[in-house]
């Protein structure tokens, strides 16, 4: 049985894309990262955008 039509499939759609350009290190790093917490690139990039906005609201 598969998804039927109008179901709402999430609560927080990600619907902005945003390219961004990695030198090989750091696009290596993101690679690790992702394979080893079993996470998408994505995944990734959103948490770390998080963590940065929540030190922000600490100071």
């Amino acid at each position: 049985m598969g998804i039927k039509k109008g179901t709402k499939l999430t609560d927080n759609p990600k619907n902005t894309t945003f390219k961004v350009r990695l030198d090989e290190k750091t696009a290596e790093k993101l690679d690790v990262v992702s394979r080893k917490t079993n996470k998408t690139k994505s995944e990734v990039i959103r948490k770390g955008i998080t963590e940065q906005y929540n030190a922000l609201e600490k100071k």
